[in-house]
Parts: structure tokens; C-alpha cells; sequence
């Protein structure tokens, strides 16, 4: 099953389950979030199964809504403050080798392992613990709450300091945190983990800035257990053809984490276990059109998709006007 949402005129919105081919609202639901909150406080283990007590309501077109421009991010929160998006990096099989292509210097060939490269291989070594136990803790980095949310289809807007706008395929975990600080797993979605890789690869250790940007997830969020091998395609368009294309690679076959271990260290801090809470957890990819080459400019499109996860992820990128007075100026009280 795949769940999504569609905004209404009214605001009021629609959310929508979709079982193969079939997409249709489901009854009595006012949000992807609030139905989460109820299915944990009914006590289900199964929001499949719960949404399919309240029953079937109206056949929807996805692809025409999606089209028009009503799809919204499949979970949302009423307060923006309180989803969060976060993510990891470095474990995904080959993601090293991208980023370490990145950070090397030229003619660094007979330096010391690079930092990523060594984090990596803490992973590989680690990241996986065969009795199930907490394994080593992988690279985290903080992307913004929920004002930094573009919808699919939506723009992704760069910053007008921004040095370089870039798409980064990823699948994401989507959380509710519930009454008792317990997170929930609702399931899956592809992402656009977008970053500036041009800031990132000036100095490693801009990394947190360059991660400050927008994200994209859904159209549709796959309830369940992902696949352990997930193989998507990602696209960049320009003026209508295609200058990017590429496969990639995630589920747990192809990383050097275990999602469980990924999920046990971003939720050990009690900070991201408030009850109510929403959190949307990037897990990382190793394909990157910057890495091969590609200069993305103002109305690239960027489309990610992946079979297993519904309908594809498009959304254009926009560069923020520069203000008149570009610094910004803090007053004294």
C-alpha cells in the first residue's frame, strides 16, 4: 500500500491509499498525520490494516492530481517546526569513493585515508551487527524543519549565497514520534536530498552549511518493509531533454548500514523522541550528477523514481533573488 496527500480548494485535504492500480481517499482520514496518530493510539500494528477499516471512499487520479499541482508532501505536519528533516551520509557501497572523489586533492593519492573514506569503512566494518546489538554510528546531518519542505512538483529553491544546487536520490524513512516518545516507522518514500556540493567540496567541514538546503519527498509513502534491493533511475531535464541519467542503488543489499542501526542512532538522542513530532530521515546515496560532471542552472528539472515507491519525484530548481542589502544584520536590545 502507498499513501499520499491531496490539497483541496477548501484546505482541507484528501489522503489518499492506493493498492495497485486503484488509488482512492480514504474515509474519515483529515491527514496522513493524524491518521498515523490514530492508528498508534488505537493500539494497531498494522496501518495497512487500519486504513482499511475506515474503507474506501472516492476513486482519485493520482497522475492527473499530481499534474495539476495538488499533491502535497504525503505527511505534514499542522506546526512546520515540528517535522524534521535529517539524514545520513557514507553508507551506501560506492557512496565513499563519490565523496571521497569530492574531498581528495589532486595528486593526494599518496596521503592518508580521507576522513570519509575512513567513516565509510567504520561502517562496513560495523554498520551491520549480525546479533542485531547498536553498531557503529554513522556521519548525521540536519537539513531544516518543515518550512524547508517543497511538495513534488514543487520548486526547490536554492539560496541566493548558494554555490551550486544539486540532486541527491535518496530513500527516506518517515517517523511519528507517538504519546509515549516511541518513534513509529509509517514507511518509505523516495527523496531529493538536495545540497550544494560546490560549498561541501571546498572544505569538508562545510558540510553542515551545504546540507542547510530544501528536500523533496513522496509523491507516495510505501507502507511496510522496504526491499532489501531497490534500484531507481535519476534524471536531470533541460529544456525538455534529458542531459542526466543514471541508476541508483539503495536497500539494505547495497549499504553499509542496517536501517534498524541507522534508525537506533538518530533516535538514542531524547531530543528527536518529543511525542507528535514527524521525522523524515534521508538514508544516503552513492549517485550524484555533480560528481559526474554535471553543473545543474536555474529550471533544471530533477526527477527521481523508483518502481517500488509509487509515482515519480519531480521538482524544478529555483535560484532565491538576491536581496538588496546582503548581509544580514543582527539588532542589539
Amino acid at each position: 500500500m502507498w499513501l499520499s496527500q491531496i490539497g483541496n480548494p477548501d484546505g482541507s485535504i484528501t489522503v489518499v491509499a492506493r493498492e495497485g492500480g486503484q488509488a482512492y481517499a480514504v474515509r474519515g482520514a483529515r491527514s496522513t498525520y493524524d491518521l498515523v496518530i490514530d492508528c498508534i493510539r488505537s493500539g494497531s500494528a498494522d496501518l495497512a490494516a487500519y486504513v482499511a477499516t475506515l474503507g474506501r471512499g472516492p476513486a482519485v487520479d493520482l497522475v492527473a492530481a499530481l499534474e495539476e499541482g495538488r499533491v502535497l508532501a504525503p505527511i505534514t505536519h499542522p506546526d512546520p517546526a515540528h517535522l524534521h528533516l535529517t539524514g545520513t551520509g557514507l553508507t551506501h557501497l560506492g557512496s565513499a569513493a563519490t565523496r571521497d572523489a569530492m574531498h581528495q586533492k589532486a595528486g593526494a593519492a599518496d596521503e592518508t585515508l580521507t576522513d570519509s573514506m575512513k567513516m565509510f569503512r567504520m561502517g562496513l566494518e560495523g554498520g551491520k551487527p549480525a546479533d542485531g546489538s547498536p553498531g557503529v554510528q554513522p556521519e548525521w546531518f540536519y537539513k531544516g524543519n518543515g518550512t524547508n519542505l517543497a511538495a513534488p512538483g514543487a520548486p526547490l529553491t536554492s539560496p541566493f549565497f548558494a554555490e551550486d544546487g544539486g540532486e541527491e536520490p535518496e530513500i527516506a524513512g518517515v517517523y511519528v514520534i507517538g504519546d509515549d516518545g516511541t518513534p513509529f516507522r509509517v514507511g518509505f518514500a523516495i527523496s531529493n536530498e538536495f545540497s550544494d556540493h560546490v560549498m561541501e567540496r571546498r572544505n569538508y567541514l562545510y558540510l553542515a552549511h551545504s546540507k542547510l538546503r530544501p528536500a523533496s519527498f513522496g509523491p507516495e509513502i510505501r507502507i511496510g518493509a522496504p526491499p532489501p534491493d531497490i534500484r531507481g533511475t535519476s534524471r536531470i531535464r533541460r529544456d525538455g531533454k534529458v542531459i542526466f541519467e543514471k541508476p541508483f542503488l539503495s536497500g539494505e543489499e547495497n549499504m553499509s548500514h542496517s536501517f534498524a542501526n541507522l534508525e537506533h542512532h538518530h533516535f538514542k538522542y531524547a531530543l528527536f523522541r518529543r511525542p507528535g513530532d514527524i521525522h523524515v530521515h534521508m538514508f544516503g546515496t552513492a549517485t550524484l550528477s555533480f560528481a559526474d560532471g554535471v553543473r545543474t542552472q536555474p529550471g533544471d528539472e530533477f526527477e527521481i523514481e523508483a518502481p517500488d515507491f509509487g509515482l515519480p519525484l519531480r521538482n524544478r530548481l529555483v535560484v532565491e533573488a538576491a536581496p538588496a542589502a546582503r548581509r544580514i544584520d543582527v539588532r542589539v536590545l
